[in-house]
């Protein structure tokens, strides 16, 4: 029957008013798909169900799920998805076309059934197509449960010759090559299909309109097997068009379709194979980073089709947005797989996103529009790195990569090497992850700059490295003495107001705790070898991994694997209930990879760690952000050694399980630059010291350069040895945006201290600085200041 694509009347609307709270769908997911045509649909499956679909962009979910139940003689019916008992496949590895199959688990109290499930994305149209097909005495019925326009749970739902959803514009039709025997309109929680089969054993309520609120669709369907079809679109009569014409040209033609064009995708990847198992997940790994990226917008890699703990929330943004770091680190694993184009449309998307000051968001919807709009200095320096590595290999340079290059070093070093927030986007201080990016974006971007601005790019790439040590490295603690270690790299100093590395650090989502600076570690270290600035084998390098190996590393069925920092809060509780703003931290397996990273560059064979990642996937492939490591709670689907309820899949993992897979068998990170490992391979010249408010000191090594600097125009009112010799020295303009007065080597020959303070505009700072000067010792004469 022909819609009449018009919202039907309330003579037969559902009761039941808003319906319960909507939520998402689980975050335990089994695969992910979509097509490479032009279509613009993204579809999850979970617990053998398609579940959360995408449309019309990856930071859109439109549906929360689409479960199928089997309902046979005498009001018995059979609820697959609690049942869980099913096999997944694909015809390959790179080829995401799911195909599950359910059959009754031992001990099933019924007759016997399998019912197949493919899902098929239409790579010509917005539409995904679900072919089924049962055995046994039973007969189908499908529940959809809407969730369109996530901004608003007003869903209205009706149905007219098929089952319609609407929601401002945005509108899903779902319809099907065989008929629908009952269909009906319900209100979560009172009159849904769920409801009906709890109360009749099959399905008996019709009502032709639900809603506006929490709503579903159900249907029983007329076949035993056959094809339903999704379209979406702004229009009911769009939705119905593309849902149809997908039906009409069939499920097989947009499979063999979907083959074609991911095997032709795969063709370039060039990835080693150690077994069956780590090849197979290697090759997934890649297909699981280019499902991630956006259609409507390429280059919009999103962190994950998922949301951590989404069925117990209904939270806007879940993980399906774009961080800068996870897509920038899954454009070097697809440089390293040699799919090199991939990588392109990422940096194209970020010179259109950046903004104005040089910075991108916290993260940002697939449209550029941000979400969480705090500053991370990593997220910043990274678009920089990837721009660095496409020329290191040759690539001909996306337009507007110099001007970007230079507007984010800009940033980076008015700005740095504090941070607003470190890299788990928590605290703000000085980070030796977010520090090490930093001073190899410096140095890799240098290539673009030229005169002043290149060589201040580099002495301040120089003084950073140089001076991190004493900012994120510690040693004389009760933890070294216990290890018998000389020191550690800490996980971040504070800022200096609340007393850099001896200060406190407050554990986020830990109810207001706090722990000494110094006693907080993490794998933030790991990137100075990974990015060339320290050797893995370094002292101070190989203490820090014995600390981290004793306070972070905990053994699981999967494996050992490791926490984010000691203290950590994000994971659920230790009774299983999700995260809610508090919890306890669990174990992330992309971690392992950062510790096989540092073994593969200290000469070790990074193989267990590898394994150790594989052992924590999901049946179908899928690499959570966290694993359980508390004892088997069935209740709440945990088990030790296996994914909890946080994001899955997570792009940064299946990121760094195939770098760190690739590196193995290159002999070096994707992310290690020939100009930064060249610069700081051997000893570097001593670095002129820059006095920033961020990054004061009170003793100036021997033979250095003193720059005073502030963001904003100054007068230095400077003395010498107790205040002789005072001056005022107007700051200058200097590269980036800052304003300087700088103090060189003849000025300070022969002086034991430097005294100064500044006058802005609004008047005097109120504060005298005081910095003695090591190794002078000949008789104090006036020296020549300069600005610039």
């Amino acid at each position: 029957m022909m819609p009449t694509f018009t919202l039907v009347g309330d003579e037969h609307a559902a009761p039941g008013g808003a319906g319960l709270p909507p939520t998402w769908s689980s975050s335990d997911k089994d695969s992910v798909t979509t097509s490479l045509g032009p279509a613009r649909v993204w579809a999850t499956l979970g617990h053998g169900m398609l579940n959360e679909v995408y449309w019309p962009s990856t930071g859109q979910p439109q549906l929360r799920d689409l479960g199928l139940y089997l309902v046979g003689e005498g009001g018995r019916w059979v609820d697959l998805r609690r049942e869980r008992h099913y096999e997944l496949s694909t015809p390959a590895p790179h080829l995401p076309l799911p195909t599950v199959v359910h059959r009754p688990s031992p001990g099933f109290d019924g007759p016997d059934y399998e019912l197949s499930l493919e899902v098929i994305p239409d790579p010509l149209r917005d539409a995904l197509l679900l072919r089924y097909a049962l055995r046994g005495p039973y007969r189908v019925v499908m529940i959809v449960s809407p969730h369109l326009d996530a901004s608003t749970p007003e869903n209205v739902a009706w149905v007219d010759g098929a089952l319609f959803a609407h929601q401002h514009r945005h509108v899903l039709c779902v319809a099907a090559d065989v008929p629908f025997t009952h269909a009906s309109a319900g209100v979560v929680g009172t009159s849904d299909g769920w409801q009906d089969l709890h109360a009749h054993g099959e399905l008996t309520w019709a009502y032709t309109r639900a809603g506006p609120g929490n709503v579903a669709l159900s249907a029983e369907l007329g076949a035993a097997h056959g094809t339903v079809a999704l379209g979406f679109s702004n229009t009911a009569r769009g939705a119905w068009t593309l849902a149809r014409s997908s039906l009409a040209e069939g499920p097989d033609a947009a499979r063999t379709a979907c083959v074609q064009a991911w095997s032709t995708w795969a063709q370039p990847l060039r990835i080693p194979a150690p077994d069956a198992t780590l090849g197979h997940l290697a090759q997934f790994s890649a297909a699981v980073l280019r499902m991630h990226e956006d259609r409507t917008y390429p280059g919009a890699v999103v962190a994950s089709l998922s949301t951590p703990w989404g069925n117990h929330t209904d939270a806007l943004g879940g993980y399906h947005l774009v961080w800068p770091r996870d897509a920038t680190l899954a454009a070097f694993a697809l440089i390293a797989a040699d799919q090199i184009e991939d990588a392109r449309r990422i940096l194209a998307r970020f010179i259109a996103t950046q903004q104005a000051d040089g910075h991108w968001p916290q993260n940002n919807y697939p449209s550029g529009d941000p979400y969480w709009t705090g500053l991370q200095l990593d997220e910043t320096a990274f678009p920089v790195l990837l721009a660095a590595k496409l020329r290191e290999l040759g690539s001909a340079e996306v337009s507007g990569t110099t001007d970007m290059v230079r507007r984010a070093l800009g940033f980076v070093a008015r700005t740095g090497p504090t941070s607003d927030q470190d890299r788990w986007e928590e605290n703000p201080g000085v980070n030796p992850f977010t520090v090490a990016v930093a001073v190899a974006a410096l140095v890799a971007g240098a290539t673009w700059l030229t005169g002043e601005e290149r060589d201040d790019a580099l002495r301040l790439a120089d003084e950073w490295n140089e001076r991190l040590d004493s900012w994120c490295y510690v040693t004389g603690t009760p933890l070294a003495q216990e290890l018998g270690v000389s020191g550690y790299y800490v996980r971040l100093a504070p800022p200096q107001q609340e007393g850099g590395v001896t200060g406190q650090v407050l554990l986020r989502n830990r109810m207001g705790e706090t722990v000494p600076a110094s006693a907080l570690v993490s794998l933030d270290f790991s990137y100075l070898p990974r990015l060339g600035l320290r050797a893995a084998t370094d002292e101070r390098v190989r203490d820090t991994v014995r600390v981290v190996d004793h306070l972070l590393r905990e053994d699981t069925p999967s494996g050992p694997l490791y926490h984010r920092y000691n203290g950590d809060g994000y994971g659920e509780y230790d009774d299983g209930r999700p995260y809610d703003g508090s919890g306890r931290g669990r174990l992330w397996p992309l971690l392992s990879g950062e510790r096989g990273h540092l073994a593969l560059q200290a000469g070790e064979d990074p193989l267990p760690y590898l394994e150790v990642i594989a052992r924590c996937a999901s049946p179908g492939g899928l690499l959570p952000e966290q694993v359980w490591n508390g004892p088997a709670l069935p209740e709440w689907g945990l088990q030790p050694g296996r994914p909890s309820g946080s994001a899955m899949p997570l792009v940064w993992a299946h990121a760094e399980f195939l770098k760190l897979l690739i590196a193995r068998h290159s002999g070096r990170p994707a992310e290690l630059l020939a100009s930064v490992e060249e610069r700081y391979a051997t000893p570097r010249p001593a670095a002129e010291w820059r006095w920033r408010n961020e990054t004061p000191f009170t003793v100036l090594p021997a033979g250095r350069a003193l720059t005073v600097e502030s963001p904003v125009p100054f007068t230095l009112h400077v003395g010498w040895d107790g205040w002789q010799d005072v001056q005022d020295v107007e700051a200058a303009p200097g590269s980036f945006g800052v304003w300087l007065v700088r103090l060189g080597r003849d000025a300070l020959t022969g002086r034991g201290s430097v005294q100064f303070t500044r006058r802005f505009e609004s008047g005097w700072e109120g504060t005298d600085h005081h910095v003695s000067v090591q190794g002078t010792t000949s008789a104090a004469q006036p020296g020549q200041l300069r600005t610039h």
